[in-house]
């Protein structure tokens, strides 16, 4: 097993060469979980994720055995690839990274700008980490696995070291995880630094292979899932190992509660992560009763989201709050309607987003004619105060859902 002189030798080697991220108290997220939440702030790093330090003492320790002359490869479809390329290139050393086919482009030509040689191969993970370990055996290259590797283990694992050192007082610490190189680390560090301290995994819903494997559950595996970073089909063996021995509890939460996170974390501390940075904060808006009262550290593993993906979480959460609602309007079809309806939209303070009037597809007379708003309100109540000014002035208004 891993020892804190492990992960105390890691951190010593990433001295400089990664960044000792700020792990400080949301006052706001306190107030509305009823713990006293501290955030460690992962997404800060340069390729915006933990997995740098991972990276960073797994190719440092290959530089000083000599493994690392031929170069080095990774399998990824994200924040490792772009760990492995960058600190290879800080190294001087050749990295190939193969990745699935279905990789976004923005990801791999982020790679790319590391100077790692990309290669695309499979529809899957296990199809580019096979093609993966069939190049490093021919081209003599260093595999640097994304989670089962003790080296990557002990790098994860400063994130516990710096948490425990700037907040010492933590109780409960709440981590994503996947292939579980995160936690396990974390949980060696903190478990050796303060044996009682309580820490809980992470996982979503869709991709519950680390809660399978330790609780032997059989939930099902998806497909998809907005926290890809966490979305794992088997976990490590070494990782498997030191969660069944050193974490206290795995939770799993759904696709909403990740949202919700992301958006909360984008509007209260104004900073990005991705939906496996998001996990920790989600567990604690689904049960905040388990954690209420405690000191709890959640790490923002990562901030490397798709801009698209932001942008529909943003929309979708302001529809949850209220703050956009579509509307149907009923009214007479002749001029001036529209205007009558925008005035009442005006005078509530509410803002027209969209506009379609519907004459066809409706079952109101031909003198009749459907028209639905998107409208951007200050939220639930004042949409509903919006609904009810319509009514008193003469218009049938109903929200769609």
């Amino acid at each position: 097993m891993l020892t804190l002189d492990d992960i105390r030798q890691a951190a010593a080697r990433l001295q400089g060469q990664v960044l000792e991220t700020p792990c400080v108290e949301s006052r706001t997220l306190s107030d509305i979980t009823g713990a006293q939440v501290f955030l460690k702030f992962e997404n800060l790093q340069f390729t915006a994720s933990f997995k740098e330090r991972g990276a960073c003492n797994k190719l440092a320790r290959l530089v000083e055995s000599g493994g690392a002359a031929q170069g080095v490869i990774a399998m990824s479809a994200g924040n490792h690839a772009q760990g492995v390329a960058y600190h290879a290139q800080r190294l001087g050393l050749r990295a190939v990274i193969v990745m699935p086919r279905f990789t976004p482009a923005v990801k791999v030509e982020r790679t790319r700008g590391f100077g790692a040689e990309i290669v695309l191969h499979g529809d899957s993970l296990d199809a580019a980490r096979a093609h993966a370990q069939q190049l490093a055996k021919a081209q003599g290259l260093a595999f640097v696995h994304p989670y089962d590797d003790e080296d990557i283990v002990t790098g994860q694992g400063t994130v516990g070291l710096e948490m425990l050192a700037q907040v010492p007082a933590l109780d409960t610490l709440v981590v994503s995880v996947g292939g579980g190189g995160l936690i396990a680390g974390i949980a060696t560090a903190a478990r050796a630094l303060k044996p009682g301290i309580e820490i809980v995994g992470v996982q979503t819903a869709r991709f519950p292979a680390m809660v399978n494997a330790v609780q032997g559950t059989a939930h099902v595996q998806g497909t998809s899932t907005i926290a890809e970073g966490i979305a794992v089909g088997s976990p490590g063996q070494i990782t498997q190992a030191i969660v069944r021995e050193s974490v206290n509890a795995l939770m799993l939460v759904q696709e909403g509660d990740i949202e919700q996170a992301i958006l909360m974390l984008l509007e209260i501390e104004k900073t990005v992560v991705e939906g496996a940075g998001a996990a920790g904060l989600a567990a604690l808006l689904r049960e905040p009763e388990r954690f209420r009262g405690k000191k709890v550290g959640l790490v923002l593993s990562g901030g490397n989201i798709n801009p698209m993906l932001l942008a529909a979480i943003i929309e979708r959460g302001m529809v949850r709050s209220g703050r956009l609602g579509r509307l149907r309007v009923s009214a007479a079809d002749h001029p001036g309607s529209l205007a009558r309806i925008a005035t009442v939209v005006a005078d509530t303070g509410a803002n027209i987003d969209q506009v379609e009037h519907q004459r066809a597809f409706t079952a109101l007379s031909a003198q009749n004619v459907d028209i639905e708003l998107v409208v951007q309100t200050r939220g639930r109540s004042h949409l509903d105060e919006l609904v009810q000014a319509l009514g008193r002035a003469g218009f049938e208004a109903k929200e769609l859902r």
